[in-house]
């Protein structure tokens, strides 16, 4: 199983992090490699709970759709994804996100992962370097779009 984990430090609130990672419908508009997502279906009440979502992601001659489970949880700034159909035989993400006293917050994203093809596995995981990088970065600056360079300012502009 490959797995990797990171944290960072940004200058937004635990909870405006997490509305942007929850907001999974958007993530085509800004997330490398994600060429598609539509949600199935949604149990999702003020801001908790569940919804099922398939995600095409492509990155040259990889194109791979898959499904995952995804749980939010606002109170405790939590979101878990867990793969339900596809090509992997294992697939979990976690994002946490915590607030500091002095402004801004924590994001820890942690994602493993194994294919069923080992040969598809050794050809992803030697691009999955890559695209883990880049994956944290893509959310961070994707916030700064929305919420403006100190946190405040666009609060009001996420669509």
């Amino acid at each position: 199983m490959t797995s990797r984990r990171t944290t960072t430090d940004v200058p937004f609130t635990a909870q405006q992090m997490f509305d942007l990672v929850g907001d999974v419908e958007r993530y085509p508009e800004f997330l490398p490699w994600c060429v598609a997502l539509r949600v199935v279906d949604r149990d999702i009440s003020d801001g908790a709970g569940t919804l099922r979502a398939d995600m095409v992601v492509a990155y040259k001659v990889l194109r791979e759709k898959f499904r995952s489970k995804v749980t939010l949880d606002p109170e405790a700034h939590s979101i878990d994804a867990h793969y339900t159909e596809g090509p992997f035989s294992a697939l979990r993400t976690r994002w946490r996100f915590a607030d500091y006293a002095e402004g801004g917050s924590n994001i820890d994203f942690f994602i493993e992962f194994r294919f069923r093809s080992m040969l598809l596995h050794t050809t992803a995981t030697m691009v999955f370097e890559k695209a883990f990088a880049r994956m944290t970065d893509a959310f961070v600056a994707r916030a700064f779009e929305i919420y403006g360079d100190n946190g405040s300012d666009g609060e009001a502009a996420q669509q």
